[in-house]
């Protein structure tokens, strides 16, 4: 069992849920079997928040399992009511292009692709399901959903108390019909998915059983919360995308130096490959030890996201703006029109580190801000136009430059 990879996935912390837990581990643990993982286009890359179920599937591929990468070309243009109070937006042909693109990018990061039999491959709903007609589904598989069991799922009644569309109530069976297709057309038996998509991958187990009389089966990973409880995800506003056009290796690397102490241990279980005994020791760590433990989830993660190089240049970085200045070309930046001097509140709103001039005022008067160096406590300091490094508390740095 312990060279088994059920157990490394038990250990490191990605299995929420499991369909038939005896089943799968057998499925794993003897021959090669395909896996799928989707993902709608609703943005133009992967974040944070997509990536337990997508290093599980790292996992499997080193394991030498088969990885489907589903882009929702198709249910993308529904919207997915799971874990929403209200309907998603509908985007035009041009934006799910290029969020199709970008999904495709964020998962090249962290699989490979290619002709061999473990390569993965991208696949995408809308290639299939533009042949139906609304007639043609309805009459293929307009008895295979009952009502009763719609209503059941959880990511429906929520979204019934709000008013909830035909449009979205079909996107279960949309998703369904997915794990079908990708069962007849490449014997796909197991599907990952968070949390939140448990029920809508139950009705393609059950779709597959209806139709094939064959057993397929779910597993579901955890969701990643930020410091507050919060689900990190674009909607929430705390999104840390993964292609670095969104967010910078450096700002990636600076989320995960910044993790909270007790989320070390579980970060680097999901986020590394580094050996569990090893992490184990890293977890036990306490006070300035636990921030090495940090710096070396940070490293990892970054490398395993954004490669070696970016790794290294966000670590130097962070490094020498810590060690109190230097080479500050890998910060993140921001270009903002200045006419004249600027009053530093209005300064900080206006780079974005702040909502409101009250929260910026209040960080100026407490002693938490830093320009070029230099702690501005008073709040009439005058900003003057120029290209500036900024630092908001401990570890937060901006470069600003002048349009």
């Amino acid at each position: 069992m312990q060279n088994s990879l059920m157990f490394e996935l038990t250990q490191r912390g990605f299995i929420n849920q499991c369909s038939n837990m005896d089943a799968v581990a057998d499925l794993l643990d003897n021959g090669q079997i395909a896996v799928y993982l989707g993902s709608d286009p609703t943005a133009d890359s992967l974040h944070v928040g997509h990536l337990v179920p997508v290093m599980m599937m790292r996992w499997l591929q080193k394991y030498g399992h088969k990885p489907l990468m589903l882009v929702g070309g198709a249910t993308g243009r529904i919207g997915d009511p799971s874990g929403r109070d209200t309907g998603r937006p509908m985007m035009t042909e041009e934006v799910l292009a290029k969020n199709v693109a970008g999904l495709k990018k964020s998962y090249s990061k962290f699989l490979r692709f290619g002709d061999g039999v473990a390569d993965a491959l991208i696949v995408d709903n809308y290639d299939w399901m533009r042949g139906y007609s609304h007639l043609d589904f309805l009459a293929q598989y307009g008895l295979d959903f009952t009502i009763p069991r719609m209503l059941s799922m959880e990511s429906v009644k929520k979204r019934l108390e709000n008013g909830m569309t035909f449009l979205e109530f079909n996107y279960m069976t949309f998703q369904a019909v997915d794990f079908l297709t990708l069962y007849r057309e490449h014997n796909c038996v197991l599907q990952l998915c968070g949390a939140d998509q448990w029920g809508n991958a139950i009705m393609g187990v059950e779709l597959i059983r209806k139709k094939l009389g064959k057993e397929a089966f779910v597993l579901s990973t955890s969701l990643i919360t930020d410091s507050n409880g919060n689900k990190i995800g674009k909607s929430a506003g705390n999104a840390v995308w993964v292609n670095e056009d969104k967010t910078t290796p450096y700002e990636y690397y600076q989320y995960f130096r910044n993790t909270p102490d007790d989320l070390v241990g579980k970060f680097l279980k999901i986020f590394t490959e580094l050996p569990l005994d090893e992490i184990e020791r890293l977890s036990k760590l306490q006070g300035a030890e636990l921030n090495e433990a940090k710096k070396i989830l940070a490293y990892a993660a970054t490398e395993i996201a954004h490669g070696v190089d970016a790794a290294r240049e966000a670590e130097s970085a962070a490094a020498a703006l810590f060690a109190g200045g230097a080479n500050a070309e890998n910060v993140p930046s921001v270009e903002i029109e200045m006419p004249g001097e600027m009053k530093i509140i209005d300064y900080l709103v206006v780079t974005g580190l702040f909502d409101s001039k009250s929260e910026a005022r209040r960080n100026v008067e407490q002693g938490g801000i830093q320009i070029d160096n230099e702690k501005i406590t008073e709040k009439e300091f005058v900003v003057s136009k120029a290209e500036h490094m900024v630092q908001k508390g401990k570890k937060t740095f901006l470069r600003v430059v002048v349009k």
